[in-house]
Order: structure tokens, then sequence, then C-alpha cells
């Protein structure tokens, strides 16, 4: 560098590198940028497992959060539907992998009919998917947590429960 361009460019400070790791969130914090993830986030992970012994299966679903439970639709003879038929354990993802929130939940099964036009309208609405426009069968499940987990990195591994036994830990 020469003399002149130390006069006209300052340094960078270290604190501007993007990569660098944010500062751990409280509780509260993290709270408020979950509950902004459930309520943004219209695509998800669903993990299930063959209760018969079979390996698990993952798949991302479109969803609808009504601020209680997730709302899907799958194929009725899909692998993930005859799964959450059989075992109604299944376990959620959401956001990228520094900025995760897991989801262990209980799925319901929710015929067209007990769902109602208005979830299944607010369901197509949000998704920008309504399988009632299909001919191929599709089912409805209520996936309801029952826990909540969230993390950035490493330092935010303790107190990454936000939800036990459905129960918010405000």
């Amino acid at each position: 560098m020469t003399p002149a361009d130390a006069t006209t460019k300052p340094a960078e400070p270290a604190s501007t590198d993007a990569s660098a790791p944010a500062a751990p969130r409280d509780r509260a914090q993290r709270l408020r940028d979950t509950r902004a993830k459930l309520e943004s986030e219209v695509d998800l992970w669903v993990a299930t497992a063959d209760p018969s012994g079979g390996g698990p299966h993952l798949i991302p679903l479109s969803c609808h959060w009504d601020g209680s439970t997730f709302l899907i639709s799958t194929p009725r003879t899909s692998v993930t539907s005859r799964n959450l038929l059989a075992d109604h354990r299944a376990r959620l993802s959401l956001g990228p992998t520094r900025d995760v929130v897991i989801v262990d939940a209980t799925a319901e099964p929710v015929d067209l009919d007990e769902l109602g036009s208005e979830a299944a309208d607010a369901f197509a609405a949000r998704t920008g998917f309504d399988p009632r426009t299909l001919d191929t069968p599709y089912q409805y499940f209520r996936l309801r947590p029952h826990r909540i987990q969230a993390w950035r990195e490493a330092d935010e591994l303790p107190g990454r429960t936000l939800m036990r036994d459905g129960n918010w830990l405000d």
C-alpha cells in the first residue's frame, strides 16, 4: 500500500466480518425469534420412521402454523403419511443449520370433512398449494408440538429448549 492509499482507504474494523457469529441470544430474544420463524416459514423438513423397523424418512413439506399446531398435507399413500398413521411421532426442522428450530410433535390425522373449509383455505393461501384440487387423495395432519428447541451456534446449546410438554418456557 502506498502512503496515498493509507490516507484514502480506512482500515475495515474486524467486527464487520459477516461470517463472525452473533452473540448468544437470551431466552426472551430466542423466543421472539422462534415465534417469528414459526409465523413466517412456509416450508419445513418432516422426519418420520416406520414403526415396523424400517428406517427413518425425511421429506420437505409446506405447512401452515396457526399459533399452536402445524398443518401439513401429503399423498395418502406416501411413506410419510403411512408412517404418521402408524406412529404419530414426527420431528420437524425449520431454518438453516446456523439458525435452526427443531420441533418434536405428535401427528393427528385429519380428514378433509373434519378439517373444515376455513382451515383448508388457510393452508392453501399460506402455502400456495391446495390438495383439494388434485386427483390424488391427500391426507392432512395436525402436528402438535410438545418440545421446541432453537439455537444458532454451540454457545446457544444451553437453554435451547423453549417448549416442554407443549408449554412455552417463558
